[in-house]
């Protein structure tokens, strides 16, 4: 007998392992199909908006909320034309990264006052975590996104036991009947079923791109052991159709989508070795297959990127252009998204500082930049529309 026992327990424990295993790969989506994706084409006053042309007009501090020692991972949502507000800008706030009191906070740009409202918490881990049935030990990396019908959504990085290798990408949806900063408030859709191990070691960063049929594609990475970036399919409804892995290569992680058609899509990546260049890969044809490209001549520190398009040429990326540090931020424009010029250096210190995590959105008419800075507090700068440098003149 005890024989037997050495040997059927280990069996059962795999035929048990071996279940799981196929159910969740049986609810995991397909491959995703092609799509279009939204190319922007923004203009100002009927003329359309060159990315060298735009100048900062203004920059501040975000308002933290009371009692809160750290801030990061800022991402910023533009509101519809008629709302009170221009932006939404979401991050997660508390005594520090990690720590039991973090939770979500927001703010919004008044459109008249033109200030940001004081901020307050919209996601408490306590709350979601009761509404999910299971505990919630950190929360991080917020991404929002309004659908098609103008809810908004969120997709938030948390953790059980074990770091943030350990997390699992959880969806948010608006549960408050409106939008308004105060009455603001979301509910638990479900944890994104992403890998058969228990959906854990996939984080959020990033903005989503936007698509023709009102979805979107959230890009994400995996990150245990090694990296690697993904792309997750959404339709109109905020429903998760599919994922297609983006790069090969196993440190790349946190990419930005840029749309050059609609077909041709543009990431750009964080580079995870010591001395690394931004990382960029292509697809073709909607988003249905990816392919490496060689790196960009960008230094990255093992930093975060943020990019977005203003026109099929015209691409924008925010970056840390400093390797072996996040002590300078640097904007960047391209034509064909593989050689970038500097436009403005946003922010620069000494060795130990840290400006990092840029996030980027277009609202009334005017580029709108965020990122963390020290780990402490949330920065902003505005940039407008202005003409276009003539050739051989400063």
């Amino acid at each position: 007998m005890l024989f037997r026992s050495r040997f059927v327990r280990p069996l059962l424990v795999l035929a048990v392992a071996a279940l799981v295993l196929a159910s969740e790969l049986a609810q995991r989506p397909v491959s995703v199909v092609p799509a279009q994706a939204v190319v922007p084409s923004f203009s100002v006053q009927g003329k359309p908006v060159h990315a060298a042309a735009l100048r900062r007009v203004a920059q501040g501090d975000v308002p933290m909320p009371e009692g809160t020692a750290a801030a990061h991972a800022s991402s910023l949502l533009a509101m519809p034309a008629g709302h009170a507000a221009a932006l939404t800008l979401f991050w997660f706030s508390g005594e520090r990264e990690s720590g039991p009191q973090v939770q979500i906070a927001a703010s919004q740009w008044d459109r008249a006052s033109q200030a940001w409202l004081p901020a307050r918490f919209v996601v408490n881990r306590h709350t979601m975590g009761a509404q999910l049935g299971h505990g919630l030990r950190r929360l991080g990396n917020p991404v929002a996104w309004m659908d098609g019908s103008g809810r908004m959504h969120l997709f938030v990085v948390a953790t059980g036991w074990g770091g943030w290798a350990a997390s699992r990408v959880l969806h948010l949806r608006q549960s408050s009947v409106g939008q308004g900063l105060q009455e603001l408030a979301f509910e638990p859709v479900d944890v994104l079923p992403l890998s058969w191990l228990w959906n854990i070691s996939y984080l959020a960063r990033n903005a989503p791109l936007p698509l023709a049929d009102g979805g979107m594609v959230l890009p994400v990475h995996f990150e245990l052991g090694w990296k690697y970036p993904v792309a997750l399919r959404f339709d109109a409804q905020g429903n998760f159709k599919g994922m297609e892995r983006i790069s090969a290569r196993p440190y790349m992680l946190q990419p930005t989508l840029l749309a050059q058609t609609a077909s041709q899509w543009l990431a750009l990546m964080r580079d995870g070795r010591p001395q690394g260049k931004v990382g960029a890969a292509l697809s073709t044809d909607g988003g249905a297959h990816w392919s490496d490209l060689p790196d960009l001549a960008l230094d990255n520190p093992d930093a975060s990127v943020g990019g977005m398009a203003l026109g099929a040429d015209d691409l924008l990326l925010v970056h840390n252009s400093s390797l072996g540090s996040r002590a300078k931020l640097d904007l960047s424009y391209s034509a064909n998204g593989r050689d970038w010029t500097l436009l403005k250096t946003l922010e620069q210190g000494g060795p130990e500082a840290e400006f990092s995590y840029p996030a980027l959105a277009w609202a009334d008419g005017q580029l709108w930049v965020s990122y963390t800075v020290d780990r402490q507090r949330l920065a902003w700068q505005r940039f407008a529309p202005g003409s276009m440098p003539v050739e051989g003149k400063p």
